[in-house]
């Protein structure tokens, strides 16, 4: 009976942690969350978490003084990135994945300037793939679908780019790799057993930090959950704007389709229903949520340059975090280049280029107040499908494959 027991608990972990789950099973479960970041303060963003790590390390060193300024875990985004890279970090160690992968010197350097180029197309664009492309289509923004646009251009040159230096400079990226403490046979058990303790002392030390703070609670157990989620999945958003251009397969593009269905579905039942407002004017903030004024030649130039980013770092805002949480050091290097250059670019960067931009370039587009709350999200649908589509057409025919 004992033995019974053993097998059937053994095969529930297997489930979960013996191999990756589908992308598209992550989109949902990661909708379904940034829907309840929604209704506990705000939605799903990647940028701010490297905004607020940034400013408090200027600050901590001195160099930048930034007035009433919150740490890292009383800063919800702040926190959210926080545990979602710790949350990776226990997703991997559960499924005996977590290594640290030290690649030549080459990809290093990419990943450095990669996060160097999200910081700048992040701030310049008012968004990231995840606040400014998931978070804005559901939030049915406008801006969002030219932020996507520029996303798609930079990852296309970016890929270009990567393919050509792959024959022309070779050694720019060749060299040894190192993996250490990478799980072997039974010797790996550690793994698991420390993934176990890592998430009870979260779980113990949060719930007990902010048992008076209701909406960091939920933040820090939200942002725990969704780097599980995301590193089991392995979620990425980098992967569906590219390989439709690479290897031609949907799978990537798909989960994204997913949780942008998901989400968008979810934030307009809020919006719409004026979800926890009491007065007119409170429901009309709670629909310009997330609507920035970026339409549209702000949110193309942003896009565009974090789209070569990303592609030349090889994860997005949240794709660097939980890579950098099961031990990828070229991601560590991409967090580290988007957290020193976010806050430069935010407070002398953005500043100008934002003056430069006539007002018709950089406009606040809330789609229901054109075409109503239903029309808004029919169009969304459609682009979905028109998205859809194509990269299934592609996958079959390989018109738009590079491999």
């Amino acid at each position: 009976m004992a033995e019974k027991e053993k097998s059937v608990w053994l095969e529930l972990w297997s489930l979960f942690f013996s191999k990756t789950w589908p992308m598209w099973i992550g989109g949902i479960l990661l909708a379904g969350l940034n829907v309840c970041l929604f209704l506990v303060k705000s939605p799903w963003g990647g940028s701010g978490t490297y905004i607020s790590w940034g400013e408090n390390l200027y600050q901590t060193l001195g160099i930048m003084h930034i007035p009433a300024l919150k740490n890292i875990i009383t800063h919800p985004y702040g926190l959210l990135g926080l545990l979602t890279l710790l949350g990776a970090f226990s997703g991997a160690l559960l499924g005996k994945e977590f290594a640290l992968r030290i690649p030549p010197f080459g990809e290093i350097g990419k990943g450095f300037i990669g996060g160097i180029l999200m910081a700048l197309g992040s701030t310049m664009g008012i968004g990231c793939t995840i606040g400014g492309f998931l978070s804005g289509w559901a939030s049915l923004s406008g801006g969002a679908i030219v932020l996507a646009l520029g996303l798609l251009i930079g990852s296309y040159f970016a890929l270009r780019y990567l393919l050509w230096e792959m024959e022309a400079l070779p050694k720019l990226s060749s060299g040894k790799s190192v993996t250490w403490l990478a799980a072997k046979g039974k010797v790996g058990i550690w793994q698991p057993i420390l993934g176990v303790i890592v998430i009870l002392f979260l779980l113990i030390f949060f719930g007990q930090h902010y048992k008076d703070n209701n909406v960091l609670a939920m933040f820090a157990l939200i942002g725990l959950v969704m780097g599980l989620i995301l590193q089991r999945s392995r979620f990425c958003i980098v992967r569906a704007f590219r390989e439709p251009f690479m290897t031609g397969e949907s799978e990537a593009p798909i989960g994204i389709m997913a949780a942008l269905i998901v989400g968008l579905f979810g934030f307009a039942i809020i919006k719409y229903m004026g979800i926890g407002t009491a007065t007119p004017g409170a429901a009309r903030n709670l629909a310009l949520t997330w609507i920035y004024p970026h339409f549209w030649l702000r949110a193309l130039i942003g896009g565009l340059i974090f789209g070569v980013g990303m592609t030349i770092a090889g994860g997005c805002a949240v794709g660097a975090l939980w890579r950098t949480g099961e031990g990828q050091v070229k991601l560590w290097f991409a967090v580290l280049g988007f957290m020193l250059m976010a806050p430069v670019s935010k407070k002398f960067i953005v500043p100008g280029f934002a003056a430069l931009l006539p007002d018709w370039a950089k406009q606040k587009i809330f789609l229901p107040d054109y075409v109503g709350y239903w029309g808004a999200v029919l169009i969304f649908i459609i682009l979905i499908l028109l998205w859809y589509g194509f990269v299934k057409w592609n996958e079959r025919t390989g018109k738009f494959s590079a491999i």
